[in-house]
């Protein structure tokens, strides 16, 4: 195996050296090697791909759809995904230039900040959320500042939004992660109405992750593009809705004077979306808007279940009215260390989790569990922990 030559051993972005690989892939991939290890840690729908979405997919390669597309992706689908929006959002989006399909959310996330933020910008994210936010804001030179929710159950309030404001100044840019990973909190229509007041008089461009928008149990999912569309970038994707998280299908929808200049990072980074995906994505946003039931209905006894039986065991939760992820307060005696919590409940339970930590601020102390999962894994990982926890006691 070739090695490095000493003399470029600092042939390397200085910025991304300092960075830390994904937290959450990282342990994932620690603990993944215990003999018997039930996991739930990963974001991942155990669903199948609805067949009828599959079967576009293999009539596009059966017509040899493997060339070159739109770098913007291919009109047809842009089209379905106004069609959506307008339905499900309210909102008019033109789909020439108001709307990019990526290559899932994380790219879309990452072509927004490359494109949009300058060294010293300030952004905004309510925490705790999904770890990637904070590299590709990192990596721009722009500043994150993380605020922490922990305190409000984890939803962002007026007060807190705008007591932040005014302390840290101008603003640039918020991302708000609704329904939320790790947490699984949803904001209704009336708090968002508030929050989006204050957004809109402070100007701060929103950038709204969507992603699980179709999984919300308790409320009809509202969107701060539909109050907000000139001051807000939506973005969404197929991962979650229609359990297409290997087929990487995602997209913006939003001002085109900001479209625009994404587009150009986009195309840099992927050239464009492959074909067979979005022949996939037609089909379901055409054809199975009515998917995501049967996932939900799912999603929702599974999390009716784990959330009963962490209670019962003794755990402090923030009810999730969305998404497919449980936020847990670890035992006292770990006092904050969620890391050791859940690499102690890996060994000797069996039990994969995330370490809350990994979410940033007001995560520490806390554990995800995905319960993206059967029913039968979900019974014996509970039986298991509460095992771990009598021995504890």
């Amino acid at each position: 195996m070739p090695e490095l030559a000493k003399s470029m051993e600092n042939y390397v972005n200085k910025d991304v050296k300092e960075i830390r690989p994904s937290a959450i892939r990282d342990f994932d991939m620690q603990i993944s090697s215990i003999p018997g290890l039930v996991k739930l840690t990963l974001g991942e729908p155990d669903f199948n791909v609805p067949e009828h979405v599959k079967q576009a997919a293999i009539r596009g390669i059966q017509a040899n759809d493997s060339h070159y597309g739109p770098a913007a992706g291919k009109l047809e689908l842009r089209k379905a995904v106004a069609n959506y929006l307008k339905d499900t959002r309210n909102v008019d989006y033109n789909p020439e230039d108001e709307m990019l399909i990526t290559n899932g959310g994380t790219e879309a996330l990452t072509a927004i900040t490359f494109s949009l933020l300058n060294p010293g910008d300030k952004v905004w994210v309510p925490t705790p959320v999904f770890s990637l936010y904070f590299p590709i804001i990192t990596l721009t030179g722009a500043e994150c500042i993380q605020v922490d929710t922990s305190a409000d159950d984890f939803v962002l309030t007026p007060e807190k939004l705008q007591s932040e404001l005014d302390q840290h100044g101008d603003v640039k840019m918020i991302i708000l992660n609704y329904p939320c990973n790790p947490t699984g909190r949803a904001y209704p229509e009336d708090l968002l109405r508030k929050l989006g007041k204050i957004l809109h008089d402070q100007n701060v461009l929103i950038v709204a992750d969507e992603m699980y928008s179709e999984l919300t149990y308790d409320q009809e999912h509202f969107s701060l593009a539909t109050i907000y569309p000139e001051q807000t970038l939506l973005v969404s994707g197929l991962s979650k809705s229609h359990a297409m998280t290997g087929w990487r299908l995602g997209y913006i929808a939003g001002p085109s004077a900001l479209i625009s200049q994404i587009y150009k990072i986009h195309g840099f980074l992927v050239t464009c979306v492959n074909d067979i995906a979005q022949d996939a994505a037609i089909e379901a946003l055409n054809n199975g808007r009515q998917d995501p039931d049967a996932f939900r209905a799912e999603y929702k006894k599974r999390r009716d279940y784990v959330v009963s039986r962490m209670e019962k065991m003794g755990f402090d939760i923030a009810t999730p009215e969305g998404a497919f992820y449980v936020f847990a307060k670890i035992p006292a005696q770990f006092g904050n260390d969620d890391f050791n919590f859940a690499l102690d409940l890996a060994k000797k339970a069996k039990v994969g989790v995330i370490p809350g930590s990994a979410f940033g601020a007001g995560g520490e102390g806390y554990i995800r569990i995905s319960y993206a999962a059967s029913d039968e894994k979900l019974a014996k990982a509970m039986d298991y922990i509460e095992s771990y926890l009598d021995n504890l006691e």
